[in-house]
């Protein structure tokens, strides 16, 4: 069965310049079975109440300024599939999740930045979950969860966000190659053990238990996606961490897939 994957997708950069984490998407398509289509929960998309994508074709969402004219430049209009939309839409309101179909949304670059890379030739359709972020980690473990049978539809369910998230560093204007700060590592490493030991109680309880989690992650959403990934795996999810790397020294770019 397909497994569940969390990426970190990183600065809109990424569609163009080379990194470790680049190098790793461009291969990702690569380590998995091809899916049907792809379902993106993404940090970028947030409501107050859950909500998908049910375009027939995706518009691609610039939502991010000061960055170069190549980056505007990029399209990936992948199709869309309505009819998915509304059985996902369904399932949802079957698990107490009322869920609104957003025919007019397009993918943010949560979503199109790392399938620019993994699926180019943007062809599988593709549709987007959004975070509600005021409802945190427990709330998006069982959206994931309600979600899990799209598994054995040959769907891939992605959560796309960040393993850390403090974007207030970068006032700092840190090199890009900087070494790992000492906090970043102690938060990542904490959630990498939790996550390999599937101690999911920890997980939900991360804000309280986490070493430096508020300082890595001051608001929620980059790191809820890890949890609709984590929740569609199943009961039982076999998580294995596909790629780590650093960027600034400041965003782990960590990716796990969940078995």
């Amino acid at each position: 069965m397909i497994p569940s994957v969390f990426i970190s997708h990183g600065s809109p950069m990424t569609a163009l310049v080379d990194s470790p984490a680049r190098r790793f998407l461009e291969g990702l398509g690569g380590l998995l079975p091809r899916p049907k289509a792809i379902l993106v929960a993404s940090a970028h998309w947030e409501t107050a109440a859950p909500a998908v994508t049910a375009a027939a074709r995706n518009t691609t969402i610039h939502d991010f300024f000061g960055f170069p004219p190549a980056l505007f430049a990029i399209e990936y209009n992948a199709p869309g599939d309505p009819a998915l939309a509304a059985q996902i839409a369904a399932t949802l309101g079957r698990f107490g999740l009322p869920t609104t179909l957003e025919p007019k949304r397009g993918l943010d670059h949560g979503a199109w930045v790392p399938l620019l890379l993994a699926y180019p030739e943007a062809e599988i359709p593709v549709l987007q979950l959004a975070v509600q972020t005021r409802l945190g980690a427990r709330h998006h473990l069982a959206m994931g969860a309600a979600l899990a049978a799209l598994r054995e539809d040959d769907v891939l369910v992605i959560g796309s966000g960040s393993f850390t998230h403090d974007l207030s560093r970068f006032r700092n204007r840190p090199d890009v190659d900087a070494p790992e700060a000492a906090d970043v590592t102690a938060f990542a490493t904490w959630m990498d053990e939790k996550i390999t030991a599937g101690d999911f109680a920890a997980l939900v309880d991360y804000r309280a238990r986490a070493p430096f989690a508020v300082k890595e992650h001051p608001t929620e959403e980059h790191l809820l996606p890890l949890y609709v990934a984590i929740g569609a795996a199943g009961p039982t999810p076999k998580p294995t961490r596909l790629h780590s790397s650093t960027e600034f020294g400041i965003l782990r770019m960590d990716t796990y897939a969940f078995g």
